[in-house]
């Protein structure tokens, strides 16, 4: 019998503009999945919290440094290289200029999505997402 595999641990901002829009930024090359599209973030390293890695990768990937961060969602995709729990934060404050450093690009999203593919472990915090979205709109009717 196998081992069961361990899950890794990633942090993931999902950054809100104030006019709604979502950053979406694609993976670079050479990582699982190249090119596909995703909210940014990345592993926690020993001893992190969500919040402490979320602030490490934003400056690593995009340039951009954020205060503090909570933990909306958690979810769990299996993927063929990864079994990955995913800690969704939602980032509504920044400071910086966005920079690509790792060769990425990046695209303010609203819905319908107009990039793909997207990473398929963001469709369900994805459809909150909209469901939100949607929800607002009603409201201001």
């Amino acid at each position: 019998m196998s081992e069961p595999r361990q899950h890794t641990e990633v942090a993931v901002g999902i950054l809100i503009r104030d006019d709604g829009a979502l950053l979406l930024s694609s993976r670079p090359e050479g990582k699982p999945y190249a090119g596909y599209w995703e909210f940014p973030g990345g592993k926690l390293e020993a001893g992190e919290t969500v919040a402490q890695a979320l602030r490490r990768e934003l400056i690593e990937e995009l340039g951009v440094a954020i205060a503090d961060a909570e933990v909306w969602k958690v979810t769990e995709h299996d993927y063929p290289h990864a079994l990955v729990r995913l800690h969704w934060c939602k980032v509504r404050a920044w400071s910086g200029e966005f920079e690509m450093r790792e060769g990425q690009q990046m695209a303010w999203q609203t819905f319908p999505l107009t990039v793909s593919p997207v990473l398929p472990g963001a469709y369900p915090v994805l459809d909150w997402l909209q469901a939100e979205a949607e929800s607002r709109a009603s409201l201001r009717r």
